[in-house]
């Protein structure tokens, strides 16, 4: 089999589920039995082979089907549809907010999927219909294909509530460092952003699916992907819920180390005013000029020190009707 066509199989006919390799690939889009084709988007011989193979097909689908950048859509040809659906990306070193294209033309007789880079769900439903117990009708494959792809992303969505709830719990319980969750809060919003960039559409897509524009679904499988569309619009309601919450947790993290920082310049404050005058006093009784009182007393130094300490208890009375400083609550206790 030629490298740019990753893998075909027959779906249906006298021997489900079995590989075609060959000229049998190109052959199968042909004939009546449904067969799936599934490609590599990125290698240039797939273009070449989709002019030859699939020329029948609109100029602007087939250029679609290879094109470097896409984002959820459908997109209506006769008794065909072109779908693009993205999915999470599980390959080892990738971010899976990083999600990966899947295009798909589908009509009743065949299905040709394409995609840059490896998807679980493709895999996983290869080996399905390699073992026999996968889709046999195009509108089943469609209802499966959007189901492996929203499974993955529902875990990942429930991975991200999770940690959205630890950090909403550590900074009401003010147990963990404000500088450790901001990096976190800010990291699960970017995942987020990404991640509604894709899903929103996706879910109007397969809203789109749900209609009756496409003859060959089954009530079956149209009720499947009513159902997966409404399993994405509450995926995309529950991202929407969570950065609203990290928001709020942001927030509270703002604030409560604004409040530390308001709280340390008010203690500054009444320190300074405070010491301030008694500075300058001592500052003033301490140059080296002659006539300061006292300087013959041997007590003066006593009297000095009395009169500093009844000022000081005068400023803070002051301070305290001022209400710049407040009695512990046990000594106004006491008072009464």
């Amino acid at each position: 089999m030629s490298d740019h066509i990753l893998f075909a199989h027959s779906l249906n006919g006298a021997t489900p589920g079995s590989e075609l390799t060959g000229q049998a690939v190109a052959d199968s889009l042909e004939a009546p039995e449904l067969a799936w084709v599934h490609m590599n988007a990125g290698d240039p011989a797939t273009a070449a082979w989709i002019e030859t193979h699939m020329s029948y097909l609109p100029l602007a689908v087939r250029h679609a089907l290879v094109a470097d950048a896409t984002r959820p859509r459908v997109s209506f040809h006769g008794d065909g549809a072109m779908i693009f659906l993205r999915g999470l990306n599980t390959n080892p070193g990738s971010e899976p907010e990083d999600m990966v294209s899947l295009r798909i033309w589908i009509d009743p007789a065949r299905i040709v999927t394409l995609s840059l880079r490896q998807l679980a769900a493709v895999r996983e439903l290869r080996q399905s219909v390699a073992d026999g117990t996968g889709p046999q009708d195009a509108g089943t494959f469609l209802a499966e294909i959007a189901a492996r792809l929203n499974a993955r992303i529902v875990d990942r969505v429930d991975v991200l509530d999770d940690d959205g709830e630890r950090i909403e719990q550590a900074v009401l319980s003010d147990e963990a460092d404000p500088g450790t969750l901001r990096p976190q809060i800010t990291d699960i919003r970017q995942e987020l952003v990404d991640l509604r960039r894709y899903l929103r559409p996706q879910r109007d897509a397969l809203g789109q699916l749900v209609g009756d524009r496409l003859s060959f679904l089954e009530d079956e499988a149209r009720l499947e992907l009513a159902e997966q569309q409404d399993v994405l619009t509450r995926t995309v309601e529950d991202l929407e819920g969570l950065s609203e919450r990290l928001v709020v947790a942001r927030d509270e993290i703002a604030s409560a180390h604004s409040d530390r920082l308001n709280r340390n310049l008010y203690i500054l404050s009444v320190i300074s005013a405070v010491f301030l005058p008694l500075s300058f006093l001592t500052g003033l009784l301490g140059i080296n000029v002659g006539g300061i009182p006292g300087t013959a007393d041997g007590d003066a130094f006593w009297k000095v020190t009395a009169a500093l300490g009844g000022f000081l208890v005068l400023q803070v009375l002051v301070l305290w009707r001022m209400r710049w400083v407040n009695v512990p609550a046990r000594w106004r206790r006491q008072r009464k």
